[in-house]
């Protein structure tokens, strides 16, 4: 009779350091985030399989995508950014109304979409998900005016580069981004996933003190001589 083999089991979350899913898994736990908010489809499940691999990620299953987008507003207003993973078009169009609020708001909310098999890409094939048409980009049309960035991942020589670039944007501009993964690639490793982030420089902010305090005198004497004010606050405001 054959024996098992004594080997160890390797760690959790470790097994596939070298895919392109747990690659992305490490760079969101990398800027701080730890819950990522989701609706499974079957353009992501692969890519949602090595997210929930990452032991310091905890993956949150929504009702919609729209929730999903608003749970991860609301995230990054806590937390500094927040990050939700959808599924192609269906998932991506639902939950494009939130990724524009935060996109209004400032806040850097990282879209992470399942797309599309690789091999699909300009074969003009009618795929499900879609709105009948042989072209798969209505859906990064659509967020091409509320977000800061958008990659389309389809091969992975250049995944490494545009998972990095689009996040360092999204923190650098505090604006949403936009990633969209072919699904037949989450699970497959690349030696540039072993590479550190592409780095990204976020200038101090550096406060004016003596306009602050003009500033705070001018608005002090203002409301004192208000009979009903009402305040109004935000970085817009």
């Amino acid at each position: 009779m054959a024996h098992p083999s004594s080997a160890p089991a390797p760690a959790p979350g470790h097994a596939c350091s070298g895919t392109l899913g747990n690659h992305l898994a490490r760079r969101l736990v990398e800027i701080g985030v730890r819950d990522v908010f989701s609706v499974p489809g079957d353009f992501n499940l692969t890519l949602l399989d090595h997210l929930v691999d990452e032991p310091e990620l905890n993956l949150i299953g929504c009702c919609n995508e729209l929730n999903a987008g608003y749970a991860a507003d609301g995230y990054a207003r806590a937390k500094g950014v927040g990050a939700c993973v959808v599924t192609f078009t269906v998932g991506g169009l639902s939950v494009l109304n939130a990724i524009a609020g935060a996109y209004s708001e400032n806040l850097p909310v990282i879209c992470i979409v399942g797309g599309p098999n690789s091999n699909d890409y300009g074969t003009s094939r009618i795929l499900h998900h879609t709105i009948g048409l042989p072209d798969f980009t209505q859906e990064l049309s659509c967020f091409q005016t509320v977000t800061c960035v958008q990659v389309v991942v389809n091969n992975l020589g250049d995944a490494h580069e545009q998972i990095d670039t689009a996040i360092s944007t999204a923190l650098k501009e505090s604006k949403p981004a936009y990633i969209s993964i072919s699904c037949n690639l989450s699970g497959i490793p690349h030696p540039t996933f072993s590479r550190e982030p592409v780095p990204f420089f976020l200038a101090p902010k550096v406060s004016n003190y003596l306009g602050l305090e003009a500033a705070v005198e001018a608005t002090a004497e203002f409301l004192n001589k208000a009979v009903k004010p009402v305040i109004i606050g935000g970085p817009e405001a």
